[in-house]
């Protein structure tokens, strides 16, 4: 069992599902004047947030996370149900002045994605940087821009080593920001298209930033996972899931497996199967924090998807 500091997001998520394709209502000659509505098949709130969601598999996989985030005068139920999972919520600062942040997430029937984000008490930076002593390790998510700025610096004085993971913030972050959460960062998260971005916002190709980070995980949904590192890229199948219900929170899962690996001594093919294991039990379940695991059950279905003995 490791301590594991856990920065990001901690949101209500309101999940939709459209019964279409986005695709069949942007016209490419339109583009710049978009003007759709959607009609969706109901709304359901649900516990979310990077860190909320990256924290709530850790505790499955037998870690101790700590959460670096910022919530809101509404937080009671969240921090309620945080407790009843046994996950510590003392570190979550709160800001009663605002709101939790707050997510609106519409998902396609080709499981693409559009969301909004309301950062409402999250807009405002955590403050105290969280004390390092005895953490294992740490993950930089996707929330308060001012805190994703200061804590790799943090970690890297420190000696704390941590995966950077901008994610929605990629837009918000500079250029610099960026290239300063890389540059000495254990390894970058992102899918496909975020790390399309991050090389077009930082002007680095995807080689540049293999000679800045050790490790580089582009997340492909279905299709698994493709790892750089040692100059080398390496693509690890996903876990078949017969039935999709919803990929939200899917990718902090797979981040919450990679890292269980990661403290396990594992190597990033390792780490990435573990991780596709773990993000498999959750688009199984509507929402990002409504799936449950026994390491037993997830033994099994590693070892049924990769045909090797489970490593931790």
């Amino acid at each position: 069992m490791s301590r594991v500091i856990v920065s990001g997001s901690i949101a209500y998520d309101r999940i939709m599902d459209f019964p279409g394709h986005f695709r069949d209502h942007f016209l490419a000659h339109k583009l710049h004047t978009i003007n759709v509505s959607f009609a969706v098949d109901g709304v359901e709130e649900n516990f979310g947030g990077t860190a909320g969601n990256i924290a709530y598999n850790l505790k499955l996989l037998g870690h101790e996370p700590e959460i670096i985030s910022t919530a809101g005068s509404d937080f009671a139920a969240y921090r309620k149900y945080l407790e009843e999972q046994k996950i510590a919520t003392k570190s979550v600062h709160i800001d009663t002045s605002e709101l939790t942040s707050s997510a609106y997430i519409i998902t396609d029937k080709a499981d693409n994605q559009i969301a909004a984000f309301s950062f409402g008490a999250g807009k405002a930076a955590y403050g105290a940087l969280p004390e390092t002593e005895g953490a294992a390790c740490a993950i930089v998510g996707a929330g308060n821009p001012d805190d994703m700025r200061v804590l790799p610096a943090h970690y890297r004085e420190h000696g704390i080593p941590y995966f950077y993971d901008p994610a929605q913030e990629i837009p918000i972050l500079s250029a610099d920001d960026l290239r300063k959460g890389i540059e000495g960062s254990a390894g970058l998260f992102g899918n496909d298209y975020e790390i399309d971005l991050i090389t077009q916002k930082t002007g680095w190709s995807e080689k540049e930033l293999c000679a800045r980070t050790p490790l580089v995980v582009a997340t492909l949904g279905e299709s698994g996972s493709r790892l750089m590192h040692k100059g080398a890229t390496e693509r690890v199948k996903a876990v078949h899931v017969s039935d999709v219900l919803d990929p939200t929170g899917a990718g902090d899962a797979f981040r919450a497996g990679f890292i269980a690996g990661y403290l396990a001594g594992e190597s990033p093919k390792v780490s990435a199967q573990i991780g596709s294991a773990v993000a498999a039990y959750a688009v199984e379940q509507q929402g990002t924090q409504n799936h449950r695991f026994t390491l037993s059950e997830l033994k099994k279905r590693y070892e049924e998807s990769y045909g090797e003995a489970f490593p931790i």
